[in-house]
């Protein structure tokens, strides 16, 4: 009888060791090759790599390797996309899975300096000591978890700041046109805002934009707090992707830490224009208007990862500018975006044409916060001034032309004295810095 149970107990060890060992496969690290390239795609044939992963493809003794993001695969084949430069590449090139998970060095050496989508210095300045090491991808936060938005974020511009005001912790987006002042509105709120640290993405631009904003829009000073993330149009669309992902998770690594930040990202629409290129490169049908639905996936799991952190943490607070082609606001990216953020911020072509910067719409824009962090008192204030500037508006027709007479309409009569100071507290000079208090005086002023 005990013989028996010994029997039995030694079967199920071996069994219950040969279930483990089915289940955990010893990986093997197994080489392939470049079969094709078709623009900016590679299949490669031979070896396995799952999604997100990266390779390295050897271009022989004249070249370094370059490394490639997995992208897609389909029948026994991985679909590649390069993250450098493909100069050197040849059929048959041998192909390396990199173990490991995508990770990027962090730490508070990146502060004051620019980089590259990989993190690797663009400013000259040598290389950047880092810390820790935190997935490109970020990690989720149980929404529940989050800390709820409760304070107000100072950004140094007086007509965000008494009449669409920022919590810390807050998501919203710059809408606007080609040439109405968004750079320059982003520099002075790096340059005035209380927030503790500053990242910039700067995702799509071109080369001599991204110079000018780090020397002219954000300064020596706002350079001190500040880590710029710079992905150019000429980088591959892989590249740029990674430029905003990278820019956002050296935000949450400082919101770990406990700091207030301000993620300043420049732009979404290139960020979504980035993915449309992978997506379209690999086979994905569009869907609207050239935009494949893994476009529309990727951009709420990109501004998710900013807000408030767990309770007792710190805070990103995101500000997206998103490009309206042809200063459309129903464009597909436009529209995502608004239903993804807590509030739009519209600059207007007409308002910079007039000459009044910067140049806010506030009849469009809403900031979905403010009703729960600012005093009534600024609420009443808010809807007064967008009142009459709207009942302006609404008459400007009959007020230019003469056909209106006054005494006619108590609300129009008051909306007409009041107009010039009303377009002044709108009015703002790159150089000129309101607090809270101070636009909230000015607010005052304005509609007394």
């Amino acid at each position: 009888m005990e013989l028996t149970k010994r029997l039995n107990q030694n079967l199920s060890d071996k069994l219950k060791h040969l279930r483990e060992s089915a289940i955990k496969p010893q990986a093997l690290k197994v080489a392939g090759r470049l079969v094709r390239m078709v623009g900016m795609t590679l299949e490669v044939v031979g070896t396995f790599a799952p999604i997100g992963s990266r390779c390295q493809i050897m271009r022989g003794r004249d070249f370094p390797p370059i490394e490639a993001e997995v992208v897609g695969f389909h029948e026994g084949r991985l679909f590649l996309m390069p993250i450098g430069d493909t100069n050197g590449l040849a059929p048959n090139a041998e192909v390396l899975p990199v173990d490991g998970g995508v990770k990027v060095g962090v730490g508070y050496g990146m502060l004051g300096r620019v980089v590259s989508g990989t993190g690797e210095p663009l400013d000259g300045l040598g290389s950047i000591e880092v810390t820790d090491y935190i997935p490109l991808t970020g990690e989720r936060i149980n929404p529940l978890s989050r800390h709820p938005i409760t304070d107000s974020l100072d950004v140094g511009i007086k007509a965000i700041n008494g009449l669409l005001t920022l919590g810390k912790g807050q998501r919203i987006g710059l809408m606007a046109g080609t040439g109405v002042g968004k750079s320059v509105l982003l520099g002075m709120m790096t340059r005035y805002t209380d927030a503790d640290v500053v990242v910039v993405g700067l995702v799509g631009e071109r080369g001599r934009e991204v110079n000018e904003f780090v020397r002219q829009n954000l300064g020596e000073e706002g350079l001190k707090r500040s880590v710029v993330v710079a992905t150019p149009a000429d980088d591959p669309p892989l590249m740029r992707l990674h430029g905003a992902m990278l820019a956002t998770a050296i935000a949450e690594y400082f919101r770990e830490q406990g700091k207030n930040v301000l993620l300043l990202m420049d732009s979404l629409t290139r960020f979504a224009q980035a993915q449309r290129e992978i997506a379209l490169a690999v086979g994905e049908p569009p869907a609207s208007k050239g935009y494949p639905p893994s476009v529309f996936a990727k951009l709420p799991q990109l501004v998710e990862r900013a807000g408030n952190g767990k309770m007792g943490g710190g805070s990103i607070t995101a500000i997206y500018t998103v490009l309206a082609e042809g200063d459309d606001q129903s464009d597909p990216i436009v529209d995502s975006a608004r239903g993804v953020l807590d509030g739009h911020i519209v600059l207007s072509r007409d308002i910079a044409d007039s000459g009044r910067y910067p140049a806010i719409d506030v009849e469009s824009s809403i900031s979905r916060v403010m009703v729960d962090i600012v005093p009534e008192e600024q609420l009443k204030m808010a809807r007064k001034f967008k009142s009459l500037y709207s009942t302006y508006q609404q008459n400007h027709d009959l007020i230019s032309v003469g056909a209106y007479r006054k005494g006619a309409d108590s609300e129009i009569d008051e909306a007409i004295a009041k107009h010039s100071t009303l377009n002044e507290f709108l009015s703002q000079g790159i150089h000129e810095h309101f607090s809270v208090q101070q636009s909230l005086d000015g607010l005052k002023i304005a509609l007394s």
